[in-house]
């Protein structure tokens, strides 16, 4: 019913907030339907850059 989350994937530490979309959309199945749909109209879905963004704009700070 839901999508498998990748052990490797649930087990590294979030750098932003562009990695905790990415989880929450992976776990609802969001993520798999951007990307059927983006290869089928041949364009790219810009979620690693918009990842990438993210985690610039909003990093998480290591607690000490």
């Amino acid at each position: 019913m839901f999508p498998k989350i990748k052990s490797n994937q649930m087990q590294q530490k979030s750098k932003g907030l562009g990695d905790t979309i990415e989880r929450i959309t992976t776990a609802t199945g969001v993520k798999r339907v951007v990307e059927i749909v983006a290869k089928a109209v041949g364009k790219d879905c810009g979620c690693k850059a918009r990842k990438d963004a993210l985690n610039r704009a909003f990093p998480y700070q290591d607690k000490k």
